[in-house]
């Protein structure tokens, strides 16, 4: 961008400086770029945009001027003198302001104010030199915090217990100050110099106060955009535990200035158990707290862990039934099939999937674990090498999150077993005590009748929503005819549900096979014979318990479960996909998406004139040139070069691409879910914090400390 600027401004004798060089000793006036360039979002200073480049120039009035020909030329300055202009420069305002506030105060005396109520307009009151120093104090502060934050260093360091009684260690950041007085900062200096050692400079309740101003004015930076955009959808991830508290995490949608659908990390809220209280919080939070106007919500999708579901099925219900268009959707990074598995409301399932997340995550932390399944594999599948080594490849994935995830655990339940009980019976030293304890529980699990049956009637239950999910994660026109497929999605479950005696036995047949190959004794479940107490009915056989505990509440569950996450307005909404050119092409031009799209008729800027509007968008794909592509997602669309011509059209498509079941099509603007998943990864529980996470996951975005600063001070004055 330096090379830009000087380029334009036809400075051939900067062309040799360094970035570094342009930007502390050359200034350029702001007459020089458009107004579009500057950004005057924030009432507290005038910025650029990041992509500014100075286009306003007249390179030929000096040439009537003769005294202008001869120009001289910038001195660069040295660090040192730098430094002392700047401070003479401070010197000069503080006198000139302290001279101002003595005539203004001998003015005061003769001010009238008039008909004896009107307020002066507020003048500025000029900082004494003590204030000035506290402020500087505080930027210091702050630098560190954020610094913190960013790199994800702890605030605390070592713990009480490890160290010998006595001894006094600084906490991680108290250390930081220290090293940034020795570094030379004098401000921090002058302010420390006669602490006592042993003494905490900053107090764990100021540096807290701190954090949570940081955290805001962080937040609030993305929320400006939000606010901005106008539209946006609500995503919640799985609850997390933030220093043995749980929290849920929250991401919102929208479409930023530059047209790119971004999903961006807002922070967390604290877990309620109750729903009812949650909702209240939950709504509370977005509205009060972070200033969202939920009139403006237009998606809302939860991913949620086991047990959580019918939770957060409530905070769902309660946003709708104050917000209609808050339409209750997927979230495109969760697997249909994996969210439905979640959300059975039965005990085996959730204990089934837990287990599969262990097993899972034992062998990605240990490769000479994933070498002895490879091995175990290539024995099991000598006759079928392709198959074998298929399932090699998915063993180094999260194969857990997969729509075929129970199809391929059953493929390698064996070989999973086979090569943890080899492991927990080695006698050798190759393993470390706490992979052959984990490998003997597992196998435990693995080869318990109970989960085995789970799995077997979940892989044959969801096998009639695969494809149908596998769709709603595909390409925009997958998504579009995928919508139109849920009535036999549905017809075929439904008919499963009148049948199931017939389909259950077929399911319970496999399971007992399977459970005879792997030499699993067929039984009842151990706490439920317990339970019964000898009272245990004769006729009660393991078929009969597992078709009225599992088989008969799973389907059931998940036929009702796609109706309410399929409402007739998210279908509605989803058949607007064929304003998408390529979806247009596919139906041959003859779309109709005006009916469907009257839900959306308040969001757009002419809506008198939509029916008009979407016939010359058709005509205008219809009648193409023949070397050009149909745009084949709404993000190409949202980037075409006259889509200004058809402003309800721009609309229609911002609203739809901000349903959390459509996926960010452009990657590096839907990190904000991978860096939590990596803060949560690389952060011990107990060293986690709300704050922090806040500017470690969005590192980034554009800080303003002189505000931190002024904030901190009103509140804290």
């Amino acid at each position: 961008r330096c090379q830009r600027w000087v380029e334009n401004c036809r400075r051939a004798d900067l062309e040799d400086k360094t970035p570094d060089q342009l930007n502390k000793h050359y200034r350029l006036c702001a007459k020089h770029f458009e107004t579009s360039m500057i950004c005057r979002s924030s009432p507290y200073r005038t910025v650029l945009r990041d992509n500014a480049v100075p286009t306003i120039f007249d390179l030929t009035s000096h040439l009537n001027n003769p005294h202008s020909r001869h120009r001289k030329r910038i001195k660069e300055l040295s660090e040192d003198e730098i430094r002392t202009l700047k401070q003479q420069k401070i010197d000069e305002a503080f006198e000139r302001e302290q001279a101002t506030q003595e005539s203004n105060e001998s003015n005061e005396q003769n001010t009238v104010s008039e008909e004896g109520g009107e307020e002066q307009e507020e003048e500025a009151v000029p900082l004494t030199l003590e204030e000035r120093e506290n402020k500087d104090y505080l930027k210091s502060l702050f630098e560190i915090l954020i610094l913190m934050g960013k790199q994800n260093i702890p605030l605390d360091g070592h713990n009480v217990d490890e160290l010998p009684e006595g001894i006094f260690t600084s906490d991680n950041f108290q250390a930081l100050l220290e090293y940034r007085i020795n570094g030379g900062d004098e401000v921090l200096r002058k302010r420390f110099e006669m602490t006592a050692v042993n003494l905490e400079y900053c107090s764990k309740t100021q540096q807290k106060q701190m954090l949570e101003i940081c955290e805001n004015c962080v937040r609030e930076e993305t929320l400006r955009e939000v606010r901005d955009s106008q539209f946006f959808s609500l995503v919640t991830d799985e609850v997390v535990d933030i220093a043995g508290e749980e929290h849920l995490p929250v991401l919102v949608r929208f479409v930023d200035d530059s047209h790119n659908l971004r999903e961006e990390f807002i922070g967390f809220l604290p877990y309620e158990a109750d729903p009812e209280i949650l909702a209240v919080k939950f709504l509370l939070t977005i509205t009060e707290k972070w200033g969202l106007n939920m009139e403006y919500c237009r998606g809302q999708a939860y991913i949620v862990s086991s047990g959580f579901a019918s939770k957060m099925k409530v905070v769902a219900t309660r946003l709708l039934e104050k917000y209609p268009q808050a339409v209750y959707t997927l979230c495109s990074s969760c697997a249909l099939n994996v969210w439905l598995a979640k959300s059975v409301p039965v005990v085996g399932v959730s204990i089934a999937l837990g287990t599969m997340e262990e097993v899972c995550c034992l062998f990605n932390q240990s490769p000479q674990l994933l070498v002895e399944l490879d091995n175990t594999i290539s024995a099991l599948f000598q006759d079928n090498e392709e198959k074998g080594n298929e399932l090699k490849k998915i063993c180094r994935s999260q194969w857990t999150g997969r729509h075929d995830t129970f199809e391929v655990l059953v493929d390698l339940l064996q070989a999973l077993i086979l090569c943890l009980d080899a492991v927990s019976s080695d006698s050798s030293v190759r393993w470390n005590n706490f992979i052959v304890g984990r490998a003997f529980v597992l196998s435990s699990a693995l080869t318990d009748f109970d989960f085995i049956v789970t799995v077997v009637i979940m892989k044959n239950v969801l096998s009639f929503t695969r494809a149908f999910g596998k769709n709603l994660q595909g390409q925009t026109s997958d998504v579009f005819f995928a919508a139109g497929s849920l009535t036999a999605v549905l017809h075929s479950l439904n008919e499963v549900m009148e049948n199931i005696e017939v389909y259950h036995e077929f399911w319970f047949e496999e399971a007992t096979n399977l459970a005879t190959k792997l030499d699993v004794q067929i039984k009842l479940p151990g706490k439920f014979r317990r339970a019964q107490q000898g009272n245990l009915d004769p006729d009660m056989t393991s078929e009969n318990y597992y078709k009225e505990i599992l088989s008969v509440p799973t389907v059931e569950h998940i036929i009702q479960e796609l109706k309410d996450i399929f409402s007739v307005q998210h279908l509605r909404a989803l058949k607007c996909l064929s304003l998408v050119p390529s979806v247009m092409g596919q139906l041959k031009f003859n779309t109709s998406e005006e009916h469907h799209a009257d839900m959306f008729k308040n969001d757009l800027p002419n809506p008198d004139t939509l029916s008009a509007e979407l016939h010359c968008w058709r005509i205008k794909w219809k009648h193409r040139g023949k070397d050009i592509e149909l745009p084949a997602t709404i993000y190409e669309a949202l980037h075409l070069p006259d889509i200004k011509f058809f402003p309800n059209v721009y609309a229609l498509l911002k609203v739809l691409c901000l349903l959390p079941v459509m996926k960010v099509e452009n990657e590096k603007y839907g990190i904000g879910r991978k860096r939590l998943k990596a803060y949560l990864k690389n952060t011990l529980t107990e060293q986690r914090s709300s704050n922090l996470a806040l500017l470690n996951i969005n590192f980034d975005i554009k800080h303003d400390l002189d505000l931190m600063v002024d904030t901190y001070i009103k509140l804290y004055p």
